[in-house]
């Protein structure tokens, strides 16, 4: 999910069509903003919204997406998977277009990749988090490098162990699923050589152990809830009895890049034989590692 250059929220222009009614009335009510400023950016947590019924997100709307989309924002396989995997999983034969409106009985799993490439999502995407743009900015700073990524699932597909490197809100749509998160930062579920293997292009899959189950934070969610997932957390999702289609919208905030520098210098320190100390999580500052990492990156030496 990640480019190679920032950009702010405010630099993108929405485009709205005929669901323009959706930027006129609150998707995120007044209890639901209040409920997401007291728990952002580091505590999981579900939310009401309402976006259930937007004509842009049926099968057959999702389905043309796909075929809009570039080939490298389409993600899709099997759905019959366990929780850890190693490596990308396997194509499944079908074509995306077949995989969407089949969902119910494709056995799959499949992701749109950055919506915003199309000017009708990407005017969907800002319209949503410009409702909460003033809880985000209370905390983080300036939104920035707004993303978004929908989600179809077969009937009790799962999603494998990963992590993230955006703030994340996942709406449930259709169906429902449960997520099992773990806590950020903790190098128990994933180790800091991960996170920094991760940064300098490295799979986003994690190792699973079966051991970890008993500590992680099962979240349920169906359709009208939706689920805050914090940078970096862990976690594995278990599709319901149905079929699903889930909204993920991103974004980052200068605290998630310096996270993220901060690992490709704690990399550099390690080839380097030493044993550096894990970035900080927020409110914490990675600053100074974050500072050197780009000063070095720029002198073209943080290979």
């Amino acid at each position: 999910m990640m480019m190679d250059s920032q950009h702010n929220f405010h630099d993108h222009t929405p485009d709205l069509d005929e669901d323009s009614d959706y930027t006129e009335r609150s998707v995120f009510g007044q209890a639901a903003r209040a409920h997401f400023a007291t728990h952002y950016p580091e505590k999981p947590h579900i939310l009401d919204h309402q976006m259930s019924d937007h004509s842009a997100l049926t099968l057959d709307a999702l389905a043309d997406l796909a075929g809009e989309l570039p080939e490298n924002s389409i993600e899709f396989n099997s759905g019959d998977l366990p929780i850890g995997v190693d490596g990308k999983p396997e194509a499944t034969g079908l074509s995306i277009q077949d995989t969407i409106r089949h969902i119910a009985t494709s056995n799959s799993w499949a992701v749109l990749k950055n919506i915003e490439q199309s000017p009708r999502y990407n005017a969907l995407l800002l319209s949503l988090l410009d409702e909460i743009k003033p809880q985000i900015e209370a905390k983080t700073g300036a939104m920035l490098r707004p993303q978004g990524f929908i989600f179809i699932s077969s009937p009790n597909a799962v999603t494998p162990y990963h992590f993230d490197p955006e703030h994340n809100i996942l709406l449930q749509l259709k169906g429902s699923k449960v997520m099992t998160q773990f806590p950020a930062g903790d190098a128990r579920f994933a180790p800091d050589q991960v996170h920094e293997g991760y940064h300098s292009g490295g799979a986003r899959e994690l190792t699973w152990q079966d051991e970890f189950a008993e500590h992680g934070t099962e979240l349920a969610i169906t359709a009208g809830q939706a689920l805050f997932v914090p940078v970096m957390a862990p976690h594995f999702v278990r599709n319901g009895p149905t079929s699903s289609i889930s909204l993920s919208i991103t974004w980052r905030s200068d605290w998630s890049f310096e996270e993220a520098d901060a690992r490709g210098f704690n990399r550099i320190l390690r080839k380097a034989g030493l044993n550096p100390t894990a970035p900080s999580r927020w409110p914490g500052s990675n600053k100074p590692k974050a500072y050197a990492f780009r000063a070095l990156r720029k002198l073209g030496l943080a290979g």
